[in-house]
C-alpha cells in the first residue's frame, strides 16, 4: 500500500511552435534546449502522445495515468472516484506567445457524428504581457456566419474579433465555441480539459518552415463557432476570488507565513510569486506541483516574504 504524503513534482513536455519563443527560459527560469522556439510546456498531461511522469522522491517516474487509474482517491480524492474518465480528465498548460497563434475554435461537446469529438473548455491566466499585448476572444456586434465565411475567403478576419487588451493578472473562460487567439506578448498559464482538438479558421496568412500555408479547418470551425458570443469580458480574479466551470476550479491562494487552504488535497499549484515549502519540496516561480489527497491537512510555507499560487481542484 502506497503512502502519498508527498508533494509531487512532474517533468514538463516542451512543445516546438511556429508562433514561439524562449520567455519559458528567460522569465521562468526553465532549462530548454539550445536551439528552437517554444510555445508550449504541457505541465500536467495524461495523453496516449505524451505522458506526465513523477519527477524525484519516492515515486519517480510513476505516470500520472498510473496515479489516476491505479490510485485515484488517494491522490485526488473521493470525489474524484465518482469520474468516468479512464484519463486524468484535465491538461495543464503554459504558453509562449512570442507571435500571435491561429485564430480557432474547440468543440464544445463530443457531437453525435461517427467520430467523437474531444470537447475541449479552456481558462487563461496572463502570467505576463508585453504592454500592448491583446487576446482575441467573440465577435464584434454585427457578426453573422455568412459575413464571418466571406471574410475568411476575404482575409479580413481579424475585423470581426473582438480584441481585449491585456496585462499581467488578467484572466478570461474560453469556453468551446468561442472564437478566440491569443496576441504577441502573452505567457499564459492555461487549465483545460484533456483535449487536444483544435480547430484553425485564420493563421494571419503564416507559412510554415517549409513555405507552405498553414492546414485550416473551416468546415469543422463552422460547425462549432458560437456566433452570438458578443464581446466577451475579462474575469475578475485575484486575491480571494475563484473561477469555476463544470470542469475544474481555480483559487487564488496569497499568504505569508504558513497558510493551510481549503482543498489542498488532490490539487495541484503553480507558483505565481515567492517560494513554497510544501509536502518535504520546495517550488520557486512557475513551477507546477500536486498535493496528494491523502495528505488532506496540507501546509504551505512561504519562504523569504510572501507567496501567491493558482490552486486547481477538479470539480
Amino acid at each position: 500500500m502506497m503512502n502519498f504524503k508527498e508533494a509531487l513534482a512532474f517533468d514538463p513536455f516542451y512543445q516546438e511552435r511556429i508562433w514561439g519563443g524562449r520567455a519559458l527560459q528567460h522569465r521562468l527560469g526553465r532549462s530548454l534546449p539550445d536551439k528552437g522556439v517554444f510555445g508550449e510546456s504541457w505541465e500536467l498531461v495524461d495523453r496516449a502522445e505524451f505522458q506526465s511522469t513523477v519527477r524525484g522522491g519516492r515515486f519517480e517516474n510513476i505516470a500520472l495515468n498510473t496515479l489516476w487509474s491505479e490510485h485515484r482517491e488517494a491522490v485526488f480524492g473521493g470525489g474524484a472516484g465518482a469520474c468516468k474518465a479512464a484519463r486524468f480528465p484535465l491538461l495543464f498548460k503554459i504558453l509562449d506567445a512570442r507571435e500571435p497563434l491561429s485564430v480557432q475554435v474547440h468543440p464544445r461537446d463530443a457531437g453525435s457524428g461517427p467520430v467523437p469529438l474531444e470537447p475541449k473548455n479552456e481558462w487563461w491566466y496572463i502570467l505576463d504581457a508585453e504592454p500592448d499585448a491583446a487576446v482575441y476572444a467573440g465577435f464584434k456586434p454585427g457578426v453573422t456566419r455568412a459575413g464571418f465565411e466571406r471574410a475568411v475567403a476575404q482575409g479580413g478576419v481579424e475585423a470581426l474579433l473582438h480584441r481585449i487588451p491585456v496585462k499581467k493578472g488578467d484572466s478570461l473562460y474560453v469556453p468551446g465555441g468561442r472564437c478566440h487567439a491569443i496576441g504577441a506578448g502573452c505567457l499564459i498559464a492555461e487549465v483545460q480539459q484533456n483535449s487536444d482538438t483544435t480547430y484553425r479558421v485564420y493563421d494571419w496568412d503564416r507559412r510554415d518552415p517549409q513555405g507552405c500555408p498553414r492546414e485550416l479547418h473551416l468546415e469543422e470551425s463552422l460547425k462549432c463557432l458560437w456566433f452570438e458570443d458578443v464581446e466577451p469580458e475579462l474575469d475578475v480574479f485575484g486575491p480571494g476570488r475563484a473561477f469555476e466551470c463544470p470542469f475544474f476550479r481555480v483559487s487564488w491562494v496569497e499568504f505569508e507565513g504558513a497558510c493551510r487552504p481549503s482543498g489542498a488535497g488532490g490539487a495541484f499549484y503553480l507558483v505565481l510569486s515567492g517560494r513554497v515549502a510544501a509536502g518535504g519540496a520546495s517550488f520557486g516561480l512557475g513551477e507546477v506541483f500536486l498535493l496528494p489527497a491523502e495528505g488532506a491537512d496540507w501546509e504551505l510555507v512561504s519562504q523569504g516574504g510572501g507567496a501567491s499560487l493558482l490552486q486547481v481542484n477538479l470539480p
